[in-house]
């Protein structure tokens, strides 16, 4: 089962630094985690789209940490 951990307004570069340290800690993309950047736009029905970062996790213990230390990234 997988979980979905969502970061609204998040620099895209600030994305990479997380990665960086999941990779750091020894997590493997695709296999601990897989992560998904949607840069911000207009929508005609919605309006401004901020930007956000989906984070999937494979195991809810990861995404269990990664809320506390990264969820108000």
């Amino acid at each position: 089962m997988s979980r979905d951990v969502v970061i609204e307004h998040i620099n895209p570069l600030r994305v990479v630094e997380i990665v960086q340290e999941l990779r750091d800690m020894g997590w493997v993309q695709g296999t601990d985690f897989d992560f998904a950047f949607h840069q911000s736009r207009w929508d005609e029905m919605i309006g401004d789209i901020p930007r956000y970062t989906v984070f999937t996790f494979y195991n809810d213990s990861n995404a269990s940490y990664f809320m506390l230390k990264w969820g108000e990234a």
